[in-house]
């Protein structure tokens, strides 16, 4: 990985190479991870939401959604972490497996995953930083924290259920972009306080001892981004 130091208008002007811009959450973490996992050369931003980088007039041309992680991969712009994970294994990673190939049933297996991380688990737990962490923007409801949570662990069984038949991984024998997905998913929920059964603990624990991952963590989550979290600053 190269870290640039460079100015955002340097970095944006250039049409090949991928960049990453984003610190600092789980859903920057997961683009991180997966360049890691494929040995990738890349060149990283290090921009936070709320913190005024996002209204840097270059920064709101090709981001107008204001939101990170984004990757840029030559003329291509992606705002979405998933959408990022599956694109970054799909053109990079074909020889890794970390994502099947498109037309195959891994491939709609790894699909219903995702899409199912995403909008029963990702997207809960968003709704109580929204209301909670973020109340001052959003405004507070309890209840909406207190829903979110219990909709959650329910939800978290339908995982659990696919890794109780001792696989290592949500599809099997092999780590994908999935269990990216669902093991920053319920690193979030742990550190929110949420909660994981003990069979789920162990997956998180298993995946997220994976090599790549420990470069990650400490890209998206230095020192200052830690210490900023534990404050509730950040």
């Amino acid at each position: 990985m190269e870290r640039s130091s460079r100015g955002l208008d340097e970095g944006m002007s250039e049409s090949s190479g991928l960049i990453l811009w984003g610190i600092g959450t789980p859903r920057t973490l997961r683009p991180i991870w997966v360049l890691e996992e494929l040995g990738l050369d890349y060149q990283y931003h290090a921009t936070q939401s709320r913190t005024g980088q996002l209204d840097e007039p270059e920064m709101r041309r090709i981001n107008p959604r204001h939101k990170v992680p984004m990757l840029r991969d030559g003329d291509l712009v992606l705002h979405e972490s998933a959408a990022i994970v599956t694109h970054l294994g799909e053109r990079y990673g074909a020889d890794r497996g970390l994502v099947p190939p498109a037309g195959s049933d891994d491939r709609a297996r790894y699909d219903d995953w995702a899409f199912t991380i995403m909008t029963e688990l990702d997207a809960v737990l968003y709704v109580i930083r929204r209301h909670r962490d973020l109340a001052e923007i959003y405004g507070a409801s309890p209840e909406a924290v207190k829903g979110s949570g219990e909709y959650f662990t329910r939800m978290a069984a339908e995982p659990e259920r696919a890794l109780a038949d001792d696989r290592p991984f949500l599809l099997g024998e092999r780590f994908t972009g999935v269990d990216v997905l669902l093991a920053t998913t319920l690193l979030w929920a742990v550190a929110y306080g949420v909660g994981i059964s003990d069979a789920l603990e162990r997956y998180r624990a298993r995946t997220c001892g994976r090599e790549p991952f420990q470069r990650a963590f400490q890209t998206n989550f230095p020192p200052e981004i830690l210490k900023a979290l534990l404050e509730g600053n950040a």
